[in-house]
């Protein structure tokens, strides 16, 4: 009798799927912090995109770019482990297949054999499904918009320049469409589609640079001084709050000894700083306001609010005077900080560290006014920790006003991971998109400081402690880029062309079943309307 091995799902055994999973994990794991090879990014997608193009079927196709959207999922954020265990596969999993439409185009307009019209075609059409992907899992109830592809040129203001035009999601457009020419320029037997995707690579690969030529910042209306105090890791709740104290009287006293020029305009401690509701614990509060008193600057803290059984995250601006205004977390972490739909996946807590009760989120974006030491406003754009993933709120608290972004930030969670380095990278296209300078203060690391066109001005990592002092340079009140003017309209487009071709692919589809399809020209070929195969004439 022979024995018979351990039965393998059909859908496992596609070695080309698995090709597709790979590429999709190296592309974040070599692109994104902290590896930081952003170079990978313009041409990473590429064998992905070749063993999809060879798939047998529209729907094989669509299941490549599925399986490429988990790797890329799962690698990207695999430090989530520890927080939702192996919650980490099924978020891969339900956000990959949005990135089956992108599989499926790449099939239907790079395939053999490339017509000039199809790989014009495949130039847009390509990287507006993958972009379509990445904004539909940036909607909040999704998760948000985490390591989006633009965002791995967080160190190239030059590529950034694109992000003041369009947002992160015409940087993820570019890159996109540069590995869809170098396809185009590898496999096109015509010499017209390989000449017209090499001159379409070069003009995304110098589109950034030429507007950061092109263009330039606000004109400067004022400078501040930011003091960011990074406490480092600590054990407990109030030696948290020690540290952070006893950092900023060093800084206070440093400050009174190199003069008035050194002093900061406002201090910023990182999110989670206070564990207490400084409401109810007045001690607390009163120290504080000595402490602000003595500085002559005001303190920007964060607190882990319990009040009236309702857990949330607040942002407390503390004066000599007492609390000078507040800023409730709005967009708050999935499973860190609530559990989606919990009354189906409440068994997340028996398994991982995933939110044990869902925090109450506040009521959007808001400015608060800093009143320097002397006596002149400083208007701020408070948000909290995971909200710097999202463009829009940085947008509002610019329409409201603020002069510079202020992000308290806490990821002790993933302490030791890339996660910390790929949160504070989010800071530098959050200041090219908006044209404002951006600062970030975390717990335990990283710290940093962009100036209004991206660029690193100060950077603190999680492996110290201490405070992070830097000037920055203040646009004016009105000063607007594109991207703030007209919004997310590069991903509305995008969405328009996705559609346009999938309505254009079921009309074909339909044509051919019908019996008007088929070759009609020296540009088409005929394939099987049942597998997609293509038909040699």
């Amino acid at each position: 009798m022979r024995l018979r091995g351990p039965v393998v799902p059909r859908t496992l055994r596609h070695p080309a799927r698995w090709a597709a999973l790979a590429v999709g994990a190296v592309v974040p794991l070599l692109a994104f912090p902290a590896p930081d090879l952003s170079v990978v990014a313009w041409f990473g997608l590429v064998p992905g995109l070749l063993v999809i193009r060879r798939s047998p079927s529209a729907r094989e196709a669509a299941v490549r770019g599925w399986w490429l959207g988990c790797g890329y999922i799962v690698a990207a954020m695999y430090w989530l482990w520890p927080e939702i265990g192996p919650a980490v596969v099924l978020v891969a999993v339900v956000f990959g297949v949005l990135q089956a439409p992108f599989g499926w185009s790449a099939w239907a307009l790079l395939r053999p054999p490339l017509s000039t019209a199809r790989a014009l075609a495949g130039l847009v059409v390509v990287p507006s499904c993958w972009l379509l992907a990445e904004w539909g899992r940036s909607w909040q109830a999704l998760g948000g918009p985490w390591a989006v592809l633009g965002a791995s040129q967080w160190q190239h203001p030059a590529v950034l320049a694109l992000a003041s035009v369009g947002g992160v999601w015409l940087v993820s457009f570019v890159l996109v469409a540069s590995n869809v020419a170098i396809v185009i320029v590898l496999t096109a037997r015509r010499w017209t589609a390989r000449a017209a995707s090499a001159v379409v690579a070069a003009v995304v690969v110098a589109a950034g640079p030429v507007v950061f030529a092109l263009t330039a910042p606000a004109p400067v209306t004022g400078a501040a001084t930011i003091a960011l105090v990074q406490a480092g890791v600590t054990n407990g709740d109030q030696q948290r709050v020690d540290t952070s104290q006893r950092l900023t009287e060093d800084l206070i006293r440093g400050a009174g000894a190199g003069g008035r020029a050194t002093e900061p305009d406002l201090i910023v401690w990182g999110e989670s700083s206070v564990a207490y509701h400084l409401e109810s614990d007045q001690s607390l509060l009163r120290s504080l306001e000595k402490l602000s008193a003595t500085a002559g600057t005001q303190i920007l803290v964060n607190q882990d609010s319990v009040h009236d059984d309702q857990k949330s995250k607040v942002a407390v601006l503390v004066g000599a005077s007492g609390i000078a205004g507040t800023y409730t977390k709005t967009r708050l972490v999935p499973f860190g900080e609530y559990i989606p739909f919990r009354g189906a996946l409440s068994w997340l807590t028996d398994i991982s560290r995933a939110a044990p009760v869902n925090m109450v989120p506040g009521n959007g974006a808001h400015v608060l006014t800093v009143t320097e030491p002397d006596g002149k406003p400083l208007t701020i754009g408070p948000l909290i920790c995971f909200e710097s993933a999202f463009p829009d709120m940085s947008r509002v608290d610019t329409d409201h006003g603020a002069q510079v972004i202020v992000y308290q930030t806490s990821d002790t969670t993933f302490q030791g991971t890339w996660a910390l380095e790929q949160h504070a990278a989010l800071d530098a296209l959050r200041a090219a998109e908006t044209g404002r300078p951006v600062v970030q203060s975390a717990l335990t690391g990283d710290s940093d400081a962009f100036d209004s066109r991206g660029r690193q001005l100060a950077w603190m990592s999680q492996t110290q402690r201490g405070v992070l002092t830097v000037r920055l340079s203040l646009p004016a009140t009105s000063a607007r880029t594109i991207y703030d003017e007209l919004g997310d309209y590069v991903p509305w487009t995008a969405t328009g062309i996705a559609a346009a071709a999938a309505l254009g692919g079921l009309w074909r589809l339909r044509g051919r079943r019908t019996g008007k399809g088929g070759a009609t020209g020296p540009d088409t070929a005929e394939y099987d309307a049942g597998s997609g195969l293509h038909v040699p004439s």
